[in-house]
């Protein structure tokens, strides 16, 4: 009878110390980023946003220059895309944050019944609205109707459609454009907190899109509703849109304002215009009703996206 051995290679020391070596490394990146996401509970975010808002508007020239180009070294900003490379001629920190690009810098697709994404950014999360509620993260979702500052007539229109949220960093164009050809119908500005939405606090703070404050612009398009919601940050001076400017921030109940009312004209966006931008990075959430539109299959949480790209397609 013959007997064999097998001899299984075992993992050299190298090897060992490189897996202990990343598991340490996630475990302290972990750690970090809940420590981080609790000590936002008690920081006055609207004070921290107010007094960075002051600091950012400064038009001092050796400031305001000295804190362009620490941004653009420290996010590697490209210069070459906007249409004022020169750091002295922006006035201050947050016309430089709001810069706009040269012209062609983001192409559209030829299918001109492709949804585009309304902004530069990276997806957080993209799907389904099931069961009226969205995902934000491994272990969270919050509700669509919380989402749309209570809104339940509005809420009803979007049960059963698709969602995508996209995180605009630092060093992304910060114009946010419109998905769709749309006519605007309404607007709400609900108040909240100003959590950080980076993806460590994105994963450790439960419900934070329904929690901070922000803008939700309703739109009826050739594909049905449509909204674009830009959602608010700690550190993010102000929202404006192109219809009504700067949102002013900071009070506590929700309004709404009719533009389908007869005192206002008709405001109709061309797919890609403008439709708002934020002075520092933040996050903006498209939703489309049921059966309207399919998000493309290659576009998943984690990838990066610019304006213009096809996003997704009407069913």
């Amino acid at each position: 009878m013959l007997e064999f051995q097998v001899h299984r290679p075992q993992p050299s020391i190298t090897m060992r110390l490189s897996i202990s070596t990343d598991m340490i490394q996630r475990l302290a990146t972990t750690v970090k980023a809940k420590l981080f996401a609790n000590a936002q509970y008690i920081l006055p975010h609207h004070l921290i946003s107010r007094a960075a808002h002051c600091f950012v508007e400064s038009k001092i020239s050796w400031l305001k220059n000295s804190l362009i180009r620490s941004a653009i070294n420290r996010f590697d900003v490209d210069m070459s895309e906007a249409e004022e490379e020169r750091i002295e001629a922006y006035a201050n920190f947050n016309a430089f944050f709001t810069r706009s690009l040269k012209e062609g810098a983001r192409p559209f697709p030829e299918d001109d019944q492709a949804i585009i994404s309304p902004a530069d950014g990276t997806i957080s999360q993209i799907g389904a609205i099931e069961n009226g509620r969205i995902f934000q993260a491994k272990g969270h979702d919050y509700s669509l109707i919380e989402l749309l500052g209570g809104d339940v007539d509005l809420s009803r229109k979007f049960m059963g459609g698709t969602f995508a949220t996209l995180y605009l960093s630092p060093r992304d164009y910060h114009r946010v454009h419109i998905p769709a050809t749309g006519t605007l119908c309404q607007m709400i500005h609900v108040p909240g907190r100003l959590f950080s939405v980076n993806q460590g606090t994105v994963e450790n703070i439960p419900h934070l899109f329904a929690r901070n404050e922000r803008v939700v612009n309703f739109f009826d398009t050739a594909h049905g509703p449509m909204a674009v919601i830009l959602v608010g940050a700690i550190i993010v001076a102000s929202i404006e849109t192109v219809w009504a400017g700067q949102i002013t921030p900071h009070k506590r109940e929700v309004k709404s304002v009719d533009y389908n009312a007869n005192q206002h004209e008709s405001i109709v966006l061309q797919r890609g215009d403008e439709l708002g931008r934020f002075k520092m990075g933040s996050t903006a959430i498209v939703l489309f009703g049921k059966n309207q539109v399919e998000w493309l299959p290659h576009w998943q949480a984690g990838h990066c996206i610019k304006m213009g790209e096809a996003l997704g397609k009407v069913n």
